[in-house]
């Protein structure tokens, strides 16, 4: 079975009908993301997904407690002294 442009016309007219333009437009935005997000899951996901991926994570910086007067890190029994 095979759809044609007349057949998706009229698919189109009867949700525009049934739900109004607002609403079928926030239903494609819903569709587009949930789509998105398979993608991403499945780990073919977009260009965006792809340039997050290869940036690195930064480093968080250690905290003043869990460092010593010289600024080197001091060790868990070192820090219970």
């Amino acid at each position: 079975m095979h759809l044609g442009v007349p057949e998706l016309l009229l698919i189109f007219g009867i949700a525009l009908l049934l739900f109004g333009p607002k609403k079928l437009g926030q239903l494609g935005k819903g569709l587009g993301e949930g789509i998105r997000n398979f993608k991403d899951g499945l780990g073919g996901g977009s260009k965006e997904s792809a340039d997050n991926a290869s940036q690195p994570e930064p480093k968080p910086a250690a905290s003043a407690a869990a460092t010593g007067p010289t600024g080197e890190t001091k060790t868990g029994a070192e820090e219970k002294k």
